[in-house]
């Protein structure tokens, strides 16, 4: 019929249009990342980051980490924020009601009391229950406070109006990260090169799977043995070092993860604080923060990112608990993209309007539910008859190619600057994954990403913390 003709012609030409764009973005994407990292390397090299501790005035930092049920390693993980290196620091820990005894532990642990703690309510939350201190001098930089529950938004909200200091940082309680974190993170806003106001900077995600702490500390670097873990380091090693640091070299920067972020806390104040309607606050917030530099500061700015692996987090480890993940994700990033449409091609938004946010919805958001229907109309026009088997094949062996060579890519890059994971058995071992990967996880993704998008369309949006249990760090005391 000549209808299926013309319908069999259309989609040939989307989705060769559709392809040839995504893989010249990537392709772009590996330029520039390698053009940032030799620009970073090469003006870090030889520079003492603890030096800056020297510095006769510095920003004051809030480390705000939220927690919720985390019994199994918070104590651990508050003594690793302890152990932070930096001149003027507040740990400010926030309970969002953990039905758990996370709050019990914490206090017996760290020998907390209640106090009257005055602070200005800048940002709407809900109820704070108390505000605790240590009686021990030790831990006189360490607050606690619990609230009810209202997701972990509002409970960096509440960090938030309890911070007194300039910057702070947004954290997941379990992370581990590196004793000179800080130093790095604030090296951008001492800065400010270009006559650039610097609002954020960003640090690298590490695995932490089967990795062992000492002391609130990483003290081994370990290639974690469960197989979804080895999936989501080579991810990782994808999404930080090659795409973010593009993004950040043409300051189009729409995420710094929730995991760990450093931010200008006037700043986020004066927007609202992050929105606890989303279950992707930490992108809406970094959108946000955007939007209100083009529309009301007006001024030249830029968001930082740091390449240095930084921050060490335990990954999901079961498929039960990846899929609710990405699901999350998904219905974030929909919701996040959509409040804020009107960003989409808009040249008043600069390169975010016409570049980033442009990519984040065709590619990201769009990208699995145009594959999925990219295999549907192959199936059905294979039934029909009426598919170039040679053109496929050829078609197919290509993506297999580009998908494995941009993985190496960022293994190598990962290799050569950092070489955190040793032995010639990581290679092997990565290089395997990277295969299995395009096999089984990535076809994954897309059905979790499609269930998000039938999640948020659908059954509406739903707030919360979306779980992971945790197994917790191997240690060696």
């Amino acid at each position: 019929m000549e209808w299926i003709e013309y319908l069999h012609k259309g989609f040939n030409v989307f989705f060769f249009i559709y392809g040839s764009l995504l893989f010249i973005s990537y392709l772009l994407i590996g330029v520039i990342s390698s053009i940032e990292l030799r620009f970073y390397t090469r003006r870090n090299k030889y520079f003492d980051f603890t030096k800056i501790a020297t510095f006769k005035v510095l920003p004051s930092i809030s480390i705000i980490a939220p927690c919720y049920n985390e019994e199994m390693s918070i104590v651990d993980n508050i003594r690793s924020l302890l152990s932070l290196h930096y001149n003027s620091l507040e740990v400010i820990v926030v309970n969002d009601g953990s039905t758990d005894d996370s709050l019990k532990l914490v206090i017996q642990e760290y020998q907390l009391v209640k106090i009257n703690y005055a602070y200005e309510h800048v940002i709407k939350t809900a109820n704070v229950r108390g505000v605790y201190k240590s009686t021990n001098p030790s831990y006189s930089n360490l607050i606690v406070v619990d609230k009810e529950n209202n997701g972990k938004g509002d409970a960096l909200n509440a960090g938030v109006n309890i911070s007194r200091s300039n910057l702070f940082l947004g954290i997941d309680v379990d992370c581990i990260i590196e004793p000179d974190a800080l130093y790095r993170m604030v090296k951008p806003f001492l800065e400010e090169y270009g006559m650039k106001k610097v609002i954020a900077s960003g640090g690298v995600i590490r695995v932490a799977n089967s990795c062992t702490v000492e002391n609130g500390q990483l003290t081994k670097v370990v290639f974690p043995k469960n197989i979804w873990a080895q999936f989501q380091i080579l991810e990782y090693f994808r999404a930080f070092i090659l795409s973010r640091m593009a993004w950040s070299r043409i300051n189009g920067l729409l995420i710094i993860s929730g995991a760990f972020g450093l931010f200008d806390k006037d700043l986020v104040q004066k927007v609202g604080g992050y929105d606890t309607s989303t279950v992707g606050e930490d992108l809406e917030l970094v959108i946000r923060m955007r939007k209100y530099m083009h529309e009301v500061e007006k001024v030249p700015y830029r968001i930082a990112f740091i390449p240095d692996p930084l921050c060490w987090t335990e990954v999901p480890d079961s498929l039960g608990v990846l899929y609710r993940q990405r699901n999350r994700w998904t219905r974030g990033l929909i919701d996040s993209l959509s409040k804020h449409r009107k960003m989409f091609g808009n040249p008043k938004y600069g390169r975010v309007g016409l570049i980033a946010f442009p990519f984040w919805v065709m590619f990201e958001w769009l990208g699995p539910v145009f594959e999925f229907i990219g295999i549907t109309y192959f199936i059905i026009m294979s039934a029909l008859g009426r598919i170039n088997l040679k053109f496929v094949l050829l078609y197919t062996i290509f993506v297999l190619a580009f998908s494995v060579l941009y993985s190496a890519f960022s293994v190598f890059s990962e290799k050569y600057l950092y070489d955190r994971y040793k032995g010639v058995s990581f290679m092997f071992k990565i290089f395997l994954i990277s295969i299995l990967e395009i096999l089984i996880y990535h076809p994954l993704n897309v059905i979790f990403a499609l269930a998000g998008n039938f999640d948020f369309f659908i059954r509406g949006k739903r707030k919360g913390w979306g779980k992971m249990s945790r197994k917790g760090f191997k240690s060696d005391t």
